[in-house]
C-alpha cells in the first residue's frame, strides 16, 4: 500500500520512512501543504500521515479540503498540539486519528495498522482469492489452510493483489502501490519478487494463483488451485 507522510521535521520525517518502509509501505514524503496536495492530487493513497502544523498552512485546514473534494483515503494526524480543541479540531476535519508528540514509535505503527485495517468499502477483516488467504492484522497467510512465510515486499504485493482479485494489475501500478517514487522501473526488481512469491505459493497438486498477463501485469485468480493463463514471467 501507498503512504504519504506530511512532516516538515526532516530529521523525524526521515525516522518515521524509514519505520514505515520496514513495515512494508511504499512511502512519499512532503514537507509542505502545497506539496502534499499536489502529491494527492496525482497518486491514489491507501492512508496519509499528516503534521497539522505546516511552514505553509495548516494541516486540519487541507484535510477539510480534501474530503470536500471526495478524498477517502485514511488520514493521521500527527502534531506537537496537545489540547482538547486540537484534537477534535483535526477530528473534525476530517481525520480518523490523532497522535501527539512525542509518541511511542510501537504505538504510532499500530495506530497505522488499524486505520489500514478499516477498508474504504465494506468492512473486512481478511483477503482472499480462492484458495489464499491473508489477514492485515496478523500479518499472516495460508495456502489451502498451509501457513507461508513471506517477506514484507511479498507480504505487499499479495495484499494489493488480493484487493484487486479477479482483476489485471498493470505492472506500472503495482510498482507505484508497493514501491515509491523513488523505484527505478527500469529494473526487473518486480518481476524477481513475482517469482519468489509464486514459489512460496506453490503447493503440490495446485497451480499457482498468480496469473501473467502477457505485456500487461499479474492477476489473482479467485478459482481454487486453478488458472486460466500462463504462470511465465
Amino acid at each position: 500500500m501507498r503512504l504519504l507522510l506530511v512532516e516538515d521535521d526532516r530529521a523525524l520525517a526521515g525516522v518515521l520512512r524509514r519505520a514505515l518502509v520496514e513495515d512494508g509501505y511504499a512511502v512519499d514524503v512532503a514537507s509542505t501543504a502545497a506539496a502534499a496536495d499536489e502529491a494527492v492530487s496525482v497518486n491514489d493513497y491507501s492512508l496519509i500521515v499528516l503534521d497539522l502544523g505546516l511552514p505553509d498552512g495548516d494541516g486540519a485546514v487541507l484535510c477539510r479540503a480534501w474530503r470536500e473534494r471526495g478524498l477517502d483515503a485514511h488520514v493521521l494526524m500527527l502534531t506537537a498540539r496537545d489540547g482538547r480543541r486540537d484534537r477534535i479540531g483535526g477530528l473534525d476535519a476530517g481525520a480518523d486519528d490523532y497522535v501527539t508528540k512525542p509518541f511511542d514509535f510501537e504505538e504510532f505503527s499500530a495506530r497505522v495498522r488499524a486505520l489500514l485495517r478499516r477498508p474504504r468499502g465494506p468492512r473486512r477483516t481478511s483477503m482472499s482469492a480462492g484458495d489464499v488467504t491473508l489477514d492485515p492484522a496478523t500479518r499472516t497467510v495460508w495456502r489451502a489452510g498451509i501457513q507461508v512465510a513471506l517477506t514484507v515486499r511479498e507480504f505487499s504485493l499479495l495484499r494489493y493483489l488480493l484487493s484487486r482479485a479477479g482483476e489485471v494489475v498493470e505492472r506500472a501500478e503495482l510498482m507505484e502501490q508497493v514501491w515509491d517514487a523513488h523505484y527505478d522501473g527500469l529494473s526487473n526488481t518486480l518481476e524477481v519478487h513475482i517469482a519468489a512469491l509464486r514459489r512460496k505459493l506453490e503447493l503440490p497438486g495446485r497451480a499457482s494463483p498468480i496469473e501473467t498477463v502477457r505485456g500487461v501485469g499479474y492477476k489473482m485468480v479467485d478459482m481454487a488451485g486453478h488458472q486460466t493463463g500462463s504462470p511465465m514471467l
